[in-house]
């Protein structure tokens, strides 16, 4: 037993030593240890190269930026129910009869574009304000008066007194192509000079509901409250658009912002500055968009184009022998793709100049001139109660309508000389709720052919198919404009 043991302990102790020496050996070999050596990546030189073209971009344009605050009093009358002495146990303290008065203040930004202390921003970040500060980017700072401002497009310019500041140069974005890198510069939400990066993610928005003449580049780039009014800029530092405004739910940074067309802005600015308004082409037609049953209608392959809905009388458009129901294909040699861009393309037209308009007609094309008039004052519009007991129920899908006689045309606000028939009741979810159709709109064609009694809409609308679409030729309160309707 004791031999056995003796056998083993001489075992383990060999091994020990024959792992001594192998360690020994393995370390010879090896040679000492040493720590970790970090690597940093091999980053190509054209990244290098657009982050630090990046960088001076928002160097160069920075200085041109401006924080623009404003301060309005704003005044809330009081309910004369609060007048009430029982209500002086809650606040015996509180003067009764006197309006309560607070200021409100707003951030936003600007742009300086000369040198002599003119600046372009959005109208909603001056408007009826009673006190104006500029702050530059070296902390100056100025008071800052109102040049002009358009509510239509959202743009105004201010001015300060300084001289030999920054300015931002302007780029064409008329040129704009979807996809390129953009940066907006502004401060958000007070934090100034604040640069975000996207690109280009649409251009020639429209019917977005923010202004009247919308024509906006969208960007993913970073746009916040107090970013209004800032430029969005290309990769040459060149100001392409004015950043106007968000779409968002939460009122934060959603991915999707609008900013005006530097085109627009510094047209809409050059008038500001030298007239204090914004004169507007006007061609005296009503336009609408073609929709596939409109083109269908009017056996179009496509929607391109402007359908005129109406003519004013004595207008450019009627002396150049445009008439209702053209498609308007061409406008000074531009193709028009839409009613929205054509109206901000006349819009646009300086008053006196002659322009050359294409019209589809009949399936032939006409090419007429007409020469722009300035835009005359807006004509509002009424909307009174109607009655009437000789009415048509249901002759077309969702519609109540009765005969147009002198007295109710008076009442809309019309000559008493209009014919036709006035729809008087549209029912919810009907086909022609969704060709929007409303209450108080005429008939006065159907299938382009006259509507003047009531028995003429009795007649056409029971020869129409069921289940087909009817075009309508609709008078809302002076304006005309097509429909296509589903009919009963």
């Amino acid at each position: 037993m004791k031999k056995k043991i003796s056998i083993g302990i001489i075992i383990l102790l060999l091994g020990f030593l024959l792992g001594g020496i192998s360690f020994y050996i393995l370390g010879r070999i090896s040679g000492p240890s040493r720590p970790a050596l970090s690597v940093s990546p091999k980053v190509p030189s054209q990244i290098l190269e657009t982050s630090k073209a990046f960088s001076e971009i928002a160097n160069a344009i920075s200085p041109a930026v401006v924080n623009i605050s404003t301060t309005k009093v704003v005044k809330r009358d009081v309910p004369s129910f609060f007048e009430d002495p029982f209500f002086n146990f809650f606040d015996p303290f509180h003067e009764f009869g006197t309006p309560k008065k607070w200021k409100e203040q707003s951030l936003g930004s600007g742009v300086i574009v000369s040198g002599d202390g003119y600046i372009i921003t959005n109208n909603h970040v001056v408007e009826q304000s009673e006190e104006i500060k500029v702050i530059l980017y070296d902390n100056r700072s100025f008071k800052g008066k109102v040049v002009g401002a358009d509510s239509k497009t959202d743009i105004a310019v201010v001015k300060i007194n300084a001289k030999d500041l920054p300015t931002a140069p302007w780029a064409d974005s008329d040129n704009l192509q979807v996809g390129e890198f953009v940066l907006a510069i502004g401060n958000p939400f007070g934090l100034s000079h604040t640069v975000t990066m996207g690109i280009i993610s649409a251009v020639g928005r429209v019917s977005v509901g923010i202004t009247d003449y919308e024509d906006f580049i969208q960007t993913d780039a970073a746009i916040n409250p107090g970013n209004s009014g800032g430029p969005l800029v290309n990769i040459k530092g060149e100001v392409i658009g004015i950043n106007t405004a968000i779409f968002s739910k939460t009122g934060g940074y959603q991915g999707i912002g609008f900013a005006v067309p530097s085109s627009l802005a510094r047209s809409v600015m050059d008038q500001l500055v030298k007239h204090g308004k914004v004169t507007r082409g006007w061609l005296g037609v009503s336009i609408q968009r073609l929709t596939p049953e409109l083109s269908q209608k009017f056996g179009l392959k496509d929607s391109n184009g402007a359908l005129v809905g109406d003519i004013v009388k004595g207008s450019p458009a009627e002396k150049a022998g445009i008439m209702r129901g053209d498609i308007i294909l061409e406008y000074n040699g531009k193709k028009v793709t839409d009613a929205d861009s054509l109206r901000n393309t006349v819009a646009q037209s300086k008053a006196g100049s002659q322009v050359a308009v294409k019209v589809l007609r009949g399936g032939k094309e006409y090419n007429l001139n007409a020469m722009i008039a300035e835009y005359p004052k807006e004509i509002g519009e009424t909307s009174p109660e109607l009655s009437h007991e000789d009415k048509q129920k249901e002759a077309l899908a969702g519609l109540e309508v009765i005969e147009l006689t002198k007295e109710i045309a008076q009442q809309l606000g019309l000559s008493r000389d209009e014919k036709g028939v006035v729809i008087i009741r549209v029912e919810p979810g009907s086909a022609a709720e969704e060709a929007r159709l409303k209450k108080g709109d005429i008939i006065q064609e159907i299938d382009n052919k006259k509507i003047n009694t009531i028995n003429d809409f009795n007649k056409i609308a029971s020869g129409i198919k069921p289940g087909g679409t009817v075009l309508l030729f609709i008078n809302r309160g002076g304006q005309r404009f097509y429909a296509v309707i589903r009919a009963s």
